[in-house]
């Protein structure tokens, strides 16, 4: 694999073994997928990024431009504008060497006490898929892959590892799940 134009999924797929597929689903460290050498597949490098692109420490790292949080950038309605904070943000983690982004956050605010509330678009499915769908594309329009998170019954952040969310059927589709982006 010498260039990207040579670069065959299935063949890389099927060479892997299954300890080198379950490594690439595993971190390296807090902010690096695992690399396989042998196969020229690169670490990762992951960043958080709802609010913007941090960078790979938790503390004392680069600085990073801080954009309205996701309250605030989904009651602006602009998906232009959401597209374009979203570019930002991939250029910020091209220069940060960041090939992808955490986020953006896209659960459903279903109470002002949630812990993510701030990360959030809005208690409204449709503008948070809206928002996030936009934010997505503006990211991935600059060459970095994002991941959405804390997208499904993430109500709290308390014991947020072991809490048991009860919810209907129902509920998941038309509320919580329904937010997801689709296209």
């Amino acid at each position: 694999m010498s260039t990207t134009k040579d670069f065959n999924v299935d063949q890389v797929l099927s060479e892997l073994t299954l300890k080198e597929k379950v490594a690439l689903l595993s971190l390296h460290d807090s902010w690096h997928l695992t690399e396989i050498p042998r196969l020229s597949i690169p670490a990762i490098r992951l960043s958080d990024g709802p609010n913007g692109v941090r960078g790979t420490t938790f503390y004392n790292g680069v600085k990073s431009a801080c954009f309205s949080c996701g309250t605030g950038l989904g009651s602006t309605w602009d998906t232009e504008l959401l597209e374009k904070a979203g570019h930002l943000m991939s250029i910020e983690a091209r220069h940060k060497g960041v090939h992808c982004i955490l986020g953006p956050t896209c659960n459903i605010q279903r109470s002002p006490l949630g812990g993510r509330g701030f990360e959030s678009f809005s208690e409204d499915p449709y503008l948070s898929g809206m928002a996030a769908a936009s934010i997505v594309k503006g990211i991935q329009s600059g060459g970095v892959a994002a991941t959405i998170k804390h997208f499904v019954c993430n109500d709290f952040e308390d014991q947020r590892n072991s809490v048991n969310a009860i919810v209907s059927e129902r509920a998941l589709r038309e509320v919580n799940m329904s937010q997801i982006p689709r296209n």
